[in-house]
């Protein structure tokens, strides 16, 4: 055990303990958003895992797949060394990425909040990396169960716990932009698949031999890399002093805005109508935003067929393989143009939310939203692409807008002491959303199909119902009031907790820290997660602008 001195006085712990990461004068709070976005931008990966899917449905046989026999199940995928696995197979670790980031931030998020964001963070880089060594192992062994265990399982399990790792403490460090924090953070989860879905490619034909297909290396690379972009980042996070706050700063007033006078304890959050509202809202608006993610490239060449290479005539079905190959490419760039606005999304809306108040915010997700998703279907018969593709752009900004924005919703509604908790279970409404969505996209797309509808008019009634789910989330949210005050957490108690986690607490000031102002190493520590997400906003740009040639 290490003795250190803090604001406040002497308090005893480890270097992975929460009172080992107690400011000290002089600190920089500008340091915190590039130590989360340095867990983020590691994790965000798992959007950009689909890079994988063909390489590895060919791992055997490297130029062509080698089929398995005729009949055989599942528990022959998850075992043979003798043929290749099927992509749907493979898919799985997608789902089990989402529901364990939603169930293991649930479990989870009230233990993080006792041991601290850096013990969290080395925890969630320990799962992440660790998981995809061992699915380097289960590809270079070919066995699908240690995929779906490495990653899926445990790396999911990192997901959670990296997701949610900075959330409560960003709000803590900036009570006067509690969106634009969580934004910045957030903003990294969006962007990961930009930088590791171009690296994994490189590496893949850097690793590629006539008798590998180079993903148990890529993984191991990346396993390597991640692990330790992420302890950097666990390392760099520090919590403010018990009554800290920027210097010149004051509290808004409560009864004005949104904005509750005191904390709610986890386990009574959960008893409010409040919590359920928002996980409502959070829910729908992600369940009509993610079933869109997962069908974009398919609805972009099924809907614009020919007329996305110069021949409007010629529909998706009467394509050749050729031009099918070509406006699959094009539909990648549709991807990548969705992906940009995703991020974008995340910081811009986050930080509008704390001029307009994240009730506000959310209304006007749900207002466009049903403008834009019931518009689309008219815009893609009209045959205007480039609207189309604007209109799923601005959608997926407030899909990305709406997880960043809901961390600083719910610190608004419970106070900040148990927000990173709180937010942990209310991620439960991701992994709910994660199976509604796709599942409602799909399945309409296929009645759509067998029923002999046209490939342009496939998406229609989806739109037409994602436009609905948008309809109960902004009822929903129009719902939202204050907490009772029965629910408030009474002030001995919260004193009382603040000592139970050995914070240094003491009358409310700055304690020599202030607001912080950028310097060499602060911007050094920006540089480093800057100059990654600067290249993988390159990249996609490069293939996104294809769309619009």
């Amino acid at each position: 055990m290490t003795t250190l001195t803090q604001p406040g006085g002497l308090v005893r712990g480890g270097w992975l303990d929460r009172a080992a990461t107690v400011a000290h004068p002089g600190f920089n709070r500008w340091l915190v958003p590039p130590a989360a976005l340095a867990i983020h931008l590691c994790i965000g990966m798992a959007y950009g895992f689909s890079v994988f899917w063909l390489p590895l449905s060919q791992a055997i046989g490297v130029s062509k797949a080698v089929a398995c026999p005729a009949g055989s199940g599942l528990m022959t995928a998850l075992f043979t060394t003798s043929c290749d696995w099927k992509v749907a197979d493979l898919g799985w670790m997608f789902t089990l990425f989402f529901v364990l980031l939603g169930s293991s931030a649930a479990i989870w998020g009230g233990w993080l909040e006792r041991a601290g964001p850096r013990k969290a963070g080395v925890v969630a880089a320990l799962c992440w990396s660790g998981g995809l060594m061992i699915g380097a192992l289960g590809v270079y062994l070919h066995q699908l169960w240690l995929l779906w265990l490495g990653p899926g399982v445990i790396g999911g399990i990192g997901l959670g716990l990296g997701y949610i790792s900075p959330v409560s403490t960003l709000i803590k460090w900036f009570p006067d932009k509690r969106g634009t924090a969580t934004g910045m953070a957030i903003m990294g989860f969006g962007g990961g698949a930009m930088i590791g879905s171009p690296l994994a490619a490189m590496l893949m034909n850097h690793f590629k031999t006539p008798t590998s297909v180079g993903v148990w290396q890529t993984l191991a690379v990346l396993s390597g890399v991640y692990l330790l972009y992420m302890l950097g980042g666990a390392f760099g996070y520090r919590v403010p002093p018990h009554g800290w706050r920027p210097e010149g700063w004051t509290p808004p007033r409560a009864e004005k805005k949104m904005i509750s006078a005191g904390n709610v304890h986890l386990d009574d959050a959960l008893k409010t109508p409040q919590f359920w509202l928002i996980w409502a809202v959070l829910c729908l608006n992600v369940s009509a935003g993610i079933g869109v993610i997962g069908m974009a490239s398919p609805m972009l060449q099924e809907i614009f067929g020919g007329s996305l290479i110069g021949k409007p005539g010629l529909g998706f079905a009467a394509l050749d393989a050729g031009q099918k190959a070509t406006i699959a490419v094009i539909a990648a760039g549709f991807a990548g143009f969705l992906s940009l606005f995703n991020i974008v999304g995340r910081i811009v809306w986050a930080s509008l939310s704390d001029h307009i108040g994240r009730k506000n915010t959310y209304f006007v997700f749900f207002a466009l939203g049903i403008a834009l998703y019931t518009a689309t279907p008219t815009l893609a018969h009209m045959g205007d692409k480039a609207l189309f593709v604007l209109a799923f752009g601005v959608i997926l900004s407030m899909y990305g807008g709406s997880f960043a924005t809901v961390p600083a919703y719910l610190a608004d509604i419970f106070g900040t002491q148990y927000v990173g908790a709180i937010h942990g279970r209310l991620l439960t409404a991701w992994s709910t959303a994660g199976i509604v969505g796709p599942v409602v996209v799909n399945y309409i797309r296929e009645f759509n199909k067998a029923a002999g509808v046209p490939a342009d008019r496939f998406y229609d009634v989806t739109l037409y119902i994602l436009a609905g789910f948008l309809v109960v989330g902004m009822i929903c949210n129009a719902l939202v009031k204050p907490v009772d005050a029965k629910y408030l957490i009474p002030e001995k108690e919260a004193a009382a907790y603040e000592t139970a986690q050995a914070l240094p607490s003491g009358p409310i000031g700055e304690y020599g820290i202030g607001g912080g102002r950028f310097d060499v190493r602060t911007a050094l520590a920006w540089l480093a997660v800057g100059l990654p997400l600067a290249w993988g906003v390159e990249q996609t740009l490069a293939k996104a602008l294809i769309i619009f040639q």
